[in-house]
């Protein structure tokens, strides 16, 4: 029976101390002061493509329910138009690279006129 007492007076205590915590405890600020969000320390740099340093040393802050949404958004639409650049100019030197080396294919195949005949 005495442990059950200290229980409830200790339960009686913390929510008494968790609600003047929130509502002020009297003090003339009110309640709990907004905090402004952490942000990510070392934000992807926007002055030149991203390398592998730069994703392997991406870290972004935890919040309450894990990650900043907005962080991790910016951060995926980086990477995602950076990948699709990096595509594009791949497509684009890959089809540079066939035509040139078809033109050499049949510049290859054609016999050279003037050289090798004689009149």
């Amino acid at each position: 029976m005495v442990m059950f007492l200290f229980l409830v007076i200790a339960l009686a205590v913390v929510v008494a101390a968790v609600t003047l915590a929130v509502v002020g405890g009297g003090e003339s600020d009110g309640p709990l002061p907004d905090v402004t969000p952490e942000r990510l320390q070392d934000p992807l740099p926007p002055d030149r493509p991203l390398n592998r340093a730069d994703i392997e040393s991406l870290r972004f802050p935890l919040t309450a329910r894990g990650y900043r949404m907005a962080d991790v958004d910016d951060a995926l639409s980086r990477l995602g138009a950076e990948l699709a650049e990096r595509d594009a100019r791949i497509a684009d030197l890959e089809s540079a690279l066939a035509g040139a080396q078809a033109a050499a294919h049949v510049s290859m195949e054609k016999p050279e006129h003037g050289h090798g005949e004689q009149r």
